[in-house]
């Protein structure tokens, strides 16, 4: 692929900006690098290597959702700085 003003300014056009010439150069030349790159790695020989669907072999190992009380009512309610029977009061927040 020929990488030249014109393309740029296609491109540039496609993703609605607009360059400067010291900008189209830098763009320019970063193109180049990314399609050698990519030039690159369709070089490299993939015959015998599977598609990566994970990023590791682990497994998403989960323990069990059980309910158990950590703290009793009471205790929780003793540092309440206002408590009302068995709920915390806090200011109110919806009018």
């Amino acid at each position: 692929m020929k990488v030249d003003n014109i393309l740029i300014d296609h491109l540039a056009n496609l993703s609605r900006l607009s360059f400067d010439s010291q900008s189209k150069k830098k763009m320019k030349s970063d193109l180049v690098k990314m399609l050698n790159f990519v030039r690159k790695l369709e070089t490299v020989d993939t015959e015998k290597i599977e598609p990566l669907v994970y990023l590791s072999d682990e497994r998403n190992v989960l323990r069990s959702d059980i309910v158990k009380n950590q703290i009793k009512q009471e205790e929780a309610l003793s540092n309440a700085p206002e408590k009302d029977s068995d709920y915390f009061r806090i200011p109110k927040v919806i009018k």
